[in-house]
């Protein structure tokens, strides 16, 4: 209940605060953000999170295909390999699910 109401009271002012501020707020917080996820530092805390989740994410695949064998779909099991390579060899580009590694 506590979630709900917090969800709540954060629409209510977030639509206040919209149509108070009007277009040129609108376009400083959007500017702000833009800035904020330029930041190396941003970008570089990005990188290492989603590095941390590919190696995460290929331990899993490996727990996981240990204890379920062949039921794994095909394409799933292709993907993981995909990026497990990826993690490994420290290729660029764009991953099997079309993100790019930047």
């Amino acid at each position: 209940m506590r979630y709900k109401v917090t969800f709540a009271v954060g629409l209510a002012l977030g639509y206040v605060l919209g149509t108070r501020a009007g277009r040129e707020r609108y376009e400083q917080l959007k500017k702000s953000a833009r800035e904020f996820a330029q930041n190396p530092a941003v970008r570089n805390a990005a990188e290492s999170a989603g590095q941390s989740g590919r190696e995460f994410a290929g331990k899993a695949y490996a727990a996981v295909s240990d204890k379920v064998g062949d039921a794994m779909p095909d394409a799933l099991a292709g993907r993981v390999r995909g990026l497990r390579a990826r993690v490994g060899g420290g290729g660029a580009g764009e991953d099997d699910w079309g993100t790019s590694n930047t």
